[in-house]
């Protein structure tokens, strides 16, 4: 591996505490900041796809909104950088306490980031989160762990 490549690569695991540490502040700034103006969300929640950064920003403040305290975490990243694009994968959990006291121990989701290297920053510019589904009921399974 290239000197360059575990550079970015290291570039891009900081970019994605980056992430955790603006969910954890509540900090929509901060993440806006993380992703291209363009990026395309295939996020947990409806619909199928949030385009544009504003689309996604607004998914983190609906998440904002129902949580008084916010916790994030990401297991097992793995992250791949060529010369300008870049993809990571990893399993994330969103916890905390919501507005109403009681604490949740949320669940984990799969994670997939897209990364392109534009004017010499590594900016998301598509993500996908996703849980497994049992086919015989149709239904998502929320219960697995990493």
């Amino acid at each position: 591996m290239s000197a360059q490549r575990e550079v970015d690569e290291a570039k891009i695991k900081q970019h994605v505490e980056k992430i955790i540490e603006g969910i954890r502040a509540k900090d929509l700034e901060g993440l806006e900041r993380l992703y291209s103006t363009d990026v395309v969300s295939f996020d947990i929640d409806p619909p199928l796809q949030h385009v544009g950064v504003a689309a996604k920003l607004k998914n983190w403040a609906n998440v904002f909104t129902l949580f008084q305290e916010v916790n994030y975490e990401v297991r097992d990243l793995a992250v791949t950088a060529g010369d300008d694009v870049a993809f990571g994968h990893g399993f994330g959990r969103l916890s905390g306490t919501l507005k109403n006291g009681m604490a949740t121990g949320g669940m984990w989701v799969r994670a997939t980031f897209c990364f392109r290297k534009i004017d010499g920053d590594w900016l998301i510019v598509h993500d996908q989160i996703s849980v497994p589904f049992d086919i015989a009921s149709g239904k998502g399974v929320a219960d697995l762990e990493p």
